[in-house]
C-alpha cells in the first residue's frame, strides 16, 4: 500500500484541527452555545425569533469558507460535480435529523463532553466514512 503524497497533507490538516477546535471553544465561551452545524443551521430555518441573524451569519461564513477552500483546492479524478455535492449535503442533512445532531456537534463537542451518546454517533459516521471509501476505492471498480 502506498500513500497517496497528493493528498497526504497532515501539517494543513493538523492546521485546520486546530482553527476548528479553537473557533468551536470560542463560541462556547461567547455565547455558551454548542457549535453544532446542523443545529445552527436548523434554527436558521426554522425562524427562531431573534434568534435568527447570528444563525444566518454562521452559515454564510461556513459558505463562504467552503468556497475559498474550493477554489484554492486541486481537483481531480474524484470531483463529483455540483450534483454530487447537492446530493451528499441532502444525505447529510437527513442524517443529521436521523441522529440528533452532525459531526461537528457529536464529534467536535460532543466528545470533548464525554457524551457516550456522541461517541456512539461519531464511531457510526466514522465507520460508514471508511466503508464508503473502501468501497469506492476498491469494491465498485
Amino acid at each position: 500500500m502506498q500513500i497517496d503524497t497528493a493528498h497526504f497533507t497532515p501539517l494543513r490538516s493538523l492546521a485546520g484541527g486546530a482553527l476548528l477546535g479553537g473557533a468551536t471553544a470560542a463560541f462556547l465561551l461567547t455565547s455558551g452555545r454548542v457549535e453544532g452545524v446542523s443545529g445552527v443551521v436548523g434554527g436558521a430555518l426554522r425562524g427562531v425569533r431573534g434568534d435568527v441573524a447570528w444563525r444566518v451569519a454562521f452559515a454564510l461564513g461556513l459558505a463562504l469558507a467552503a468556497v475559498l477552500a474550493g477554489a484554492n483546492a486541486p481537483t481531480g479524478d474524484g470531483d463529483v460535480g455540483l450534483t454530487g455535492l447537492v446530493a451528499a449535503g441532502l444525505l447529510v442533512g437527513a442524517g443529521t435529523r436521523l441522529a440528533n445532531g452532525c459531526t461537528s456537534g457529536h464529534g467536535v463537542c460532543g466528545l470533548a463532553r464525554a457524551s457516550t451518546r456522541s461517541l456512539a454517533a461519531t464511531a457510526t459516521f466514522m465507520g460508514v466514512a471508511f466503508a464508503t471509501v473502501f468501497a469506492l476505492r476498491h469494491g465498485l471498480r
